[in-house]
């Protein structure tokens, strides 16, 4: 198959679906929806929710029915962008090549864009459920998923958990547990939420979750490495800015050789489970081998 013209398919069909949910930057929220559209289409490679459409099409499912969630979770996927790039977080000026939100607009704006986008997520599982009949149950289930994978328990977790090793050595299943929640959560809820919508079996949900997990870590691995070998006109911002901030990485840890080679296992693993599923499930393998190569 051949990936680029998949991704991009993909992701001019997650654009214009966004373009549907997201609220119109009108009204007396002018600013804040303002905010949260400059954010939502700086031009995202629409990672997540294309794993979550990917994962439906792999168990037979129709990528219609898949849409608002893989529309919600990129919601959540940009709100932590905005949050990350705070001066009380990570404090960066540029994403994905523009100013970031609280640059173009100012530190308040962008905590309250961040938090619409939140809410707009479940807003839009929500309302998929209620619409959705005689699957409630499915949809309440991928709501607590998405929720778990997002909060405490997830990415903000994670995020907490990254502060809070910045500046001092970390051990190696320390850094995996920091790298499992603050990013492979949220990835690996885009695929299990996918299998379970696309109406996949116990089986292939569970496959698939595996998959999820291994490709989420080699995913936050091989971001540790671009850190330390990107370009800023490749990825968009500043490289080298992990050690600049003495983050827990990879590299740091490991080194570059070893974590090279753990990314090389991690996504070996990662297209290992799908060994059960059939060719629909060909892109998830691609877009694994694709984590090896990627330079942003």
């Amino acid at each position: 198959m051949d990936l680029k013209v998949y991704l991009e398919e993909r992701r001019g069909e997650v654009n214009r679906a966004l373009e549907a949910y997201l609220p119109a930057v009108r009204g007396p929220a002018f600013r804040v929806t303002q905010a949260m559209h400059y954010s939502l289409f700086a031009g995202g490679k629409r990672l997540r929710p294309i794993l979550c459409l990917a994962a439906a099409e792999a168990v037979g499912g129709d990528r219609g029915e898949v849409l608002p969630v893989a529309c919600a979770l990129e919601m959540i996927h940009t709100y932590s962008l905005i949050h990350d790039d705070l001066p009380a977080m990570d404090d960066d000026d540029l994403r994905r090549g523009r100013p970031t939100c609280h640059k173009q607009f100012d530190e308040a704006t962008a905590i309250l864009a961040g938090d619409g986008l939140l809410t707009e997520a479940f807003h839009t599982l929500a309302a998929a459920a209620v619409r959705d009949e005689g699957r409630e149950g499915v949809m309440l289930e991928v709501i607590r998923l998405v929720a778990d994978a997002a909060g405490f328990q997830g990415m903000v977790g994670g995020q907490m958990l990254d502060l809070l090793a910045e500046g001092r050595q970390v051990t190696l299943k320390e850094l995996e547990t920091i790298h499992r929640h603050k990013t492979g959560a949220l990835l690996t809820a885009a695929v299990r939420a996918g299998a379970l919508v696309g109406g996949g079996s116990r089986a292939a949900v569970t496959a698939l979750t595996d998959y999820g997990a291994k490709f989420g870590l080699a995913f936050q691995i091989t971001d540790d490495l671009l850190d330390v070998e990107g370009s800023a006109a490749e990825m968009g911002k500043a490289p080298g800015m992990d050690e600049k901030r003495r983050k827990a990485t990879y590299p740091a840890v490991l080194g570059l050789a070893a974590t090279r080679q753990w990314a090389q296992n991690l996504v070996a693993a990662a297209i290992a489970a799908l060994q059960s599923l059939e060719e629909r499930a060909e892109p998830l393998r691609e877009l694994a081998r694709y984590l090896l190569v990627r330079r942003s």
